[in-house]
């Protein structure tokens, strides 16, 4: 059997291969949006944007500083976690006890003010950014060839999602989180440093868009709307997920990966709209997402 329902196997999973890398960029993009809504109730449109950023680091890691692609992946994502923690105690502690829409339209302006920064001073064409050489070529598994880059972005992806949610759902310190989150007051009356664990949680969850940024750097052009590009898409999965779901966001943005990748493959033409589609489909049926709480 060489074909399924005339599509060439190796053309099929060539482009599954293709669609889970993008349900992995997906996944923990959604999931550090999901972490911030769901521990502080904060909309975070400048996800996009700190992702951008994340990898724009790794370009000038290596351009200014010499220092390649594992470097960067250390450094990158703790400089942009660093910055998290500077806008949320300058600027969204603020906002806490305001309605949603404040959080959103504060961070909206974020997005466009780091975007813009960053077009004026690089421009809009993009750099370059290279495959580290052990992670060059790809594995022969029979039937395809699977690049090694794509594989250690699944692995490395996988592995952070999966880390994230038992921190979060199996540890004392995810306990404290929930509970900070549930009864701040009281938790606070407890001994337990409420403000301190707001501010690393959204630094945390914007570290993870530097992650994200990162891994993206070596297979796309890095450049300053790289980030807009993506965070509608990613604000879609995380509805369809549920808002706030760890869990929901994971598995959403593989399976919606996966989906958008079948359809490049069947039809093209809907690939762009598809996520947007499933989107409104779930809301008619579960208004608060595949695995979100109803209120």
């Amino acid at each position: 059997m060489t074909d399924f329902f005339g599509i060439p196997l190796p053309a099929l999973f060539g482009q599954l291969v293709l669609g889970l890398v993008n349900g992995c960029f997906y996944a923990v993009l959604s999931l550090g949006l999901a972490v911030i809504f769901g521990m502080l109730n904060i909309i975070n449109f400048a996800h996009g944007a700190l992702y951008m950023v994340g990898a724009m680091l790794a370009w000038m890691i290596l351009e200014y500083l010499g220092l390649g692609y594992w470097w960067a992946l250390i450094l990158a994502p703790l400089a942009v976690g660093l910055a998290g923690i500077i806008i949320e105690r300058l600027l969204l502690r603020r906002l806490y006890r305001l309605d949603h829409l404040y959080g959103l339209l504060l961070t909206f302006g974020l997005a466009l003010m780091i975007e813009g920064l960053f077009r004026d001073l690089y421009g809009v064409a993009g750099q370059p950014y290279s495959i580290p050489d052990e992670l060059s070529g790809a594995f022969n598994l029979g039937f395809m060839f699977l690049p090694k880059y794509r594989a250690w972005v699944i692995v490395a992806s996988l592995a952070v999602c999966l880390l994230t949610w038992y921190m979060i759902e199996k540890t004392r310190l995810g306990a404290y989180l929930r509970a900070a989150t549930e009864n701040p007051k009281l938790t606070q009356a407890f001994g337990i440093n409420v403000p301190l664990m707001v501010m690393l949680t959204y630094g945390f969850g914007v570290g993870l868009a530097g992650f994200a940024g990162v891994l993206a750097a070596p297979t796309s052009q890095v450049g300053a709307l790289m980030g807009s590009n993506l965070i509608i898409t990613v604000f879609a999965v995380v509805v369809i997920g549920g808002m706030g779901s760890i869990l929901g966001s994971v598995l959403t943005g593989l399976g919606l990966g996966l989906i958008e990748g079948l359809t490049k493959l069947i039809y093209p033409e809907a690939s762009a709209t598809v996520v947007f589609m499933v989107m409104a489909i779930v809301l008619m049926v579960r208004p608060a997402g595949l695995f979100g709480r109803e209120k």
